[in-house]
C-alpha cells in the first residue's frame, strides 16, 4: 500500500517526478537513484526543486540538489517542509 498522509501522497509524488524528469512513472522507484539511474544532472535537479516549490508551495532553494537523490529521499525532505509550516 503507498504511503500516505494528510499532507503528502508518496504516488503523487512520484508521478509529480516522472513529469518533471519526463520518463515512466514505473521508473521511479522508492530506491532509484535519480544521478545514477535516471540520468538526473544538477540542472534537472533543480527543476525539480522549482517543480516541488511550485506545487506543494514550500522554500526548497535553500536545499542542497544533492539531497534530491531518490524519490524515499525527495518524500522524506519534502514532508518535513510540509509539516513544519
Amino acid at each position: 500500500m503507498p504511503e500516505q498522509t494528510g499532507v503528502l501522497d508518496l504516488e503523487d509524488l512520484r508521478s509529480t517526478l516522472a513529469e518533471v524528469l519526463d520518463v515512466d512513472v514505473a521508473q521511479v522507484t522508492d530506491t532509484a537513484d535519480f544521478a545514477e539511474d535516471l540520468d538526473v544532472d544538477s540542472l534537472m535537479a533543480l527543476e525539480i526543486l522549482v517543480a516541488l516549490e511550485e506545487k506543494y508551495h514550500v522554500t526548497m532553494v535553500d536545499e542542497n540538489p544533492q539531497h534530491i537523490r531518490s524519490l524515499s529521499a525527495t518524500y522524506a525532505l519534502l514532508l518535513e517542509k510540509l509539516t513544519s509550516k
